[in-house]
């Protein structure tokens, strides 16, 4: 069995890529822990939880940062509706949060299992950036950060340089991209185009017949509205799925490469943008300025993704 964490604001998709980990026949999800982001910590702690007894799981999940590292807070109810899952109101969860701290309890699980466990962050990454400054070790002991988060093309969903979760904590991001993890980054555009789930294609889930097939689409109604009406595209985007599917099976990234990235932590219009050095030239000399120069590689990047194994694989954990 496959040993993940996953590191989430769960809010609709978030919670769809839960299931689709806790589904999975070779992995085994040991903790679930909750940072600020889409939804403030006690929210997203209570969806994570709801979906955790939807799968008939007992998967501890755990209060995380509450904030992010220096910024103010920003919650994505105007995608994600008022509870993050579409204004469902689904039940309260009957299990209380674990015990402890997520900070705590990722440094403690992978201080025990070096080398055994895989990340996967669907959120701001504020909980594994405090890790980090707690216990440096922490990014040699993880098998790999799955990291849902950037825009290698640079066009943002929520500025136009920057996708959500890095904009809201970018110190943290940085902290991260420059931690020395072994760091796969999937980036949000990887969830449109033909990865998108068409009219079509959410009716045949609902066709599936299961309460998980009609919880995945009910709780991403709002989500899907956004999509639509805020970004244009033709159906319902799921950037958190995506790339737990490519955590799930490495092969549905079609084409990744390996580059320097940095993280933009000024204001304004490039806060939290992900600066990709497609063309190696931060490593290369001649220098223009200092600054840029050298630079090494530090984290491999999915450009695109496999869209009909992405929803075969959400497909067989919703039936």
């Amino acid at each position: 069995m496959r040993r993940f964490i996953i590191d989430t604001d769960t809010a609709s998709d978030d919670a769809v890529a839960i299931l689709m980990a806790l589904r999975w026949p070779d992995v085994q999800v040991d903790a679930i822990h909750i940072v600020s982001g889409n939804m403030p910590v006690e929210q997203g702690s209570i969806n994570a939880r709801y979906v955790v007894e939807l799968c008939g799981k007992e998967t501890p999940v755990y209060y995380g940062c509450t904030r992010p590292l220096v910024r103010e807070p920003f919650h994505a109810f105007y995608f994600h509706g008022p509870d993050g899952m579409g204004g469902m109101h689904y039940p309260a969860p009957k299990r209380a949060p674990a015990s402890g701290h997520a900070v705590e309890d990722l440094v403690r699980r992978c201080g025990e299992a070096p080398g055994e466990i895989t990340l996967v962050t669907l959120g701001p990454l504020t909980n594994v950036a405090t890790a980090l400054r707690l216990e440096p070790r922490l990014a040699g002991w993880i098998k790999q950060c799955v990291i849902m988060g950037g825009a290698a093309c640079t066009v943002g969903n929520v500025t136009p340089a920057a996708e959500y979760n890095i904009w809201c904590d970018p110190e943290a991001a940085a902290i991260v991209f420059h931690s020395g993890m072994p760091i796969l980054m999937v980036g949000w555009e990887n969830c449109r185009g033909e990865a998108t789930l068409t009219e079509a294609e959410m009716e045949q889930v609902y066709g599936f017949g299961s309460g998980l097939a009609d919880f995945a689409i009910d709780c991403n109604k709002h989500a899907l509205d956004a999509c639509v009406n805020l970004q244009g595209d033709p159906g319902l985007g799921l950037p958190d799925p995506v790339t737990m599917a490519v955590a799930l099976d490495p092969d549905v990234c079609a084409r990744r490469g390996r580059y320097y990235v940095d993280i933009a932590c000024d204001d304004g219009l490039t806060r939290g943008m992900t600066i990709v050095d497609e063309l190696h030239v931060t490593s290369t000399p001649p220098y223009r300025d200092p600054h840029w120069g050298p630079h090494h590689p530090n984290a491999d990047v999915c450009r695109e993704v496999n869209a009909r194994r992405w929803k075969e694989i959400l497909y067989q954990t919703l039936r």
